[in-house]
């Protein structure tokens, strides 16, 4: 049974007006024993209109040790960070400095990477859609995440692998893993060298038929070695919270999964599923 929440937000996030006790209390009433809060951090957000996505660490920190005392003896409540990772040759070394300092300097449990910006541009945009074809426009978005694997080692997981299948128009939202193959394998390759995880983030499953990623990506970071997995229902509001957990654990049990991690200390701990 997984009883950890690895991926989450609350009013820290510039897309989340949830403040952090509402998702420590839902979490509480969800009966999970860990929650781990990971608020937005993406330096250069191109589309200011949608909000800076940067926060005060000292507050944050401040703010989360508080709640972890105070909920002490009802959940264990970790602080995590999602870090905004980018592939635009002009900022990436100044961007990896920046969250290197940032993940050194605060003691921080648990580092998502994730993939929210290719070229200057969210793919949630229709922007991103109106500049490419739907094929190019995938292709991009997975080369942007390997390189973005073999550049950055701030890490712990690289979150929501597919995430571009949210938004991408019409049916190109089934597309076959077997036309991305070689840059989807480069990127686990990649991970698992690193000795990096994934996420199964149950986000998808609201707008989707399917978690992200897709089952055939989960089964492939499974072939290649992948055991470093963690579960994130990607929630901004507590109401989805720990969203679909019991499909997640289908999910993973059927592509070969007897564990999912949770991480104290940026170190990962195996749990039984």
């Amino acid at each position: 049974m997984i009883t950890a929440d690895f991926h989450n937000h609350t009013e820290f996030s510039s897309d989340s007006h949830t403040p952090a006790e509402e998702q420590v209390r839902a979490a509480v009433k969800a009966g999970l024993k860990q929650l781990c809060i990971t608020d937005h951090m993406d330096r250069n957000y191109p589309n200011p209109s949608e909000g800076t996505f940067e926060f005060d660490p000292v507050r944050y920190f401040d703010s989360l040790m508080v709640l972890k005392n105070r909920y002490l003896s009802q959940i264990e409540l970790l602080v995590g960070i999602e870090l905004g990772l980018r592939s635009e040759p002009e900022i990436k070394s100044e961007i990896r400095d920046d969250y290197n300092a940032l993940v050194s300097e605060y003691p921080f449990d648990f580092v998502i990477g994730s993939s929210h910006v290719v070229e200057d541009c969210d793919p949630y945009l229709p922007e991103y859609w109106e500049k490419r074809s739907l094929h190019g426009g995938l292709f991009e978005y997975f080369e942007s995440i390997a390189e973005n694997a073999e550049w950055y080692s701030c890490f712990d997981v690289y979150g929501h692998l597919d995430y571009i299948l949210r938004y991408a128009p019409g049916p190109v939202r089934d597309y076959r893993y077997e036309d991305f193959r070689d840059i989807t394998d480069r990127a686990l390759r990649a991970l698992i060298h690193a000795g990096k995880g994934i996420e199964l983030n149950t986000a998808g499953l609201r707008s989707l038929s399917y978690p992200h990623p897709k089952k055939e990506l989960l089964l492939r970071y499974r072939e290649l070695g992948g055991e470093i997995i963690t579960v994130g229902s990607d929630a901004h509001t507590p109401d989805l919270l720990c969203y679909e957990f019991g499909r997640a654990e289908e999910y993973l049990k059927e592509c070969g999964f007897r564990y999912y991690t949770i991480f104290r200390n940026r170190r990962p701990v195996m749990q039984k599923l």
